[in-house]
């Protein structure tokens, strides 16, 4: 289980997100793990919470769509999901993906959803709800934070509360 929150404000989109990896509910099998990566020539950042091969398999399959629609984000992400949502063996697959580029900061889910968020604030993972209210919070009320900043403490303040979330934290922006 992990946490992932990305937050677009002022011009700059952030992703920050822990490295714990867990095994069940009672085993803490790596604290650095990288769900944080660039894909699409580093012109697209994504984050993942769920099962880690799941999770690279998502990735690949996010890539070729990429590839295919010329880098339009937002339509390989929507082409990914019906296929996720479709094809049996990939419903299958236990992960949610945070994708973003310059434009476009979406939420891709298993069962088909591509969501782009209301405040610019996404989060998953068992404390994703955490650190999504901590990053809305912030974005509402913080002068002084740039969004690595405010994704970056929306992680550690889920790392405070949710036990599944450690404070090894990692962070990107474009």
């Amino acid at each position: 289980m992990t946490t992932i929150c990305s937050v677009k404000y002022n011009g700059k989109t952030a992703i920050a997100g822990d490295g714990q990896v867990t095994l069940g509910e009672k085993v803490i099998a790596k604290a650095t793990a990288k769900k944080i990566r660039r894909i699409y020539h580093d012109r697209v950042v994504i984050g993942f919470a769920g099962g880690v091969a799941d999770a690279v398999s998502l990735q690949e399959m996010l890539e070729g769509k990429l590839e295919s629609f010329g880098g339009d984000l937002r339509r390989a992400a929507v082409e990914m999901a019906q296929s996720w949502r479709k094809d049996p063996t990939l419903q299958k697959l236990n992960a949610m993906v945070i994708a973003f580029n310059d434009q476009d900061l979406l939420l891709i889910s298993g069962n088909g959803e591509v969501l782009e968020p209301d405040e610019n604030v996404v989060a998953i993972g068992s404390g994703g709800n955490f650190a999504q209210a901590a990053a809305i919070a912030m974005t509402r009320h913080s002068e002084g934070m740039d969004a690595t900043e405010i994704a970056k403490e929306a992680v550690k303040i889920a790392a405070g509360i949710d036990v599944f979330t450690d404070d090894h934290i990692t962070t990107d922006e474009l």
